[in-house]
């Protein structure tokens, strides 16, 4: 009899985290191409984690000449990337920045506050060593559906 009750209880533990865990979503990038060894983007839950993108020319990884260009590129990406998952850019909750050249802050903040309605997410722009590709600028994020 305990070992059929502690039987039970398990199942009914494991139950519940599975109805709390509904499981995830995998994106592959539309943009760059599939042939990279990471995934666009995963939902879990209500939380989209999207990995580092940068701003190429789509279908190819082509960095444009002009930084604001390539900045503008890369937020469409990341807003193309959170409708798939029924999100936009004001359902983010943290972004970071990368860019080898930090005298492009100002031209990257030119558009990127363009992208939002609301208050901005809290956001690190960090200076880093070279990007893939040539790319001046890369971000990450993590954004959250509220219901």
């Amino acid at each position: 009899m305990l070992k059929v009750s502690l039987l039970l209880i398990i199942t009914f533990l494991f139950g519940s985290l599975a109805q709390a865990n509904p499981g995830k979503m995998v994106f592959k990038s539309e943009v760059a191409g599939s042939d990279l060894p990471f995934s666009d983007a995963v939902l879990a839950g209500n939380t989209l984690y999207i990995s580092g993108k940068g701003g190429v020319i789509p279908g190819t990884r082509t960095v444009p000449e002009d930084p604001k260009e390539e900045a503008r590129l890369l937020m469409e990406d990341f807003k193309a990337t959170l409708a798939r998952a029924d999100m936009t850019m004001d359902d983010l909750v943290s972004v970071t920045i990368y860019c080898p050249d930090l005298s492009l802050y100002q031209d990257f903040n030119a558009v990127y506050r363009q992208y939002f309605k609301g208050d901005f997410p809290p956001r690190a722009f960090v200076g880093s060593g070279p990007l893939l590709f040539g790319l001046r600028f890369e971000m990450q994020g993590i954004a959250v559906k509220t219901p």
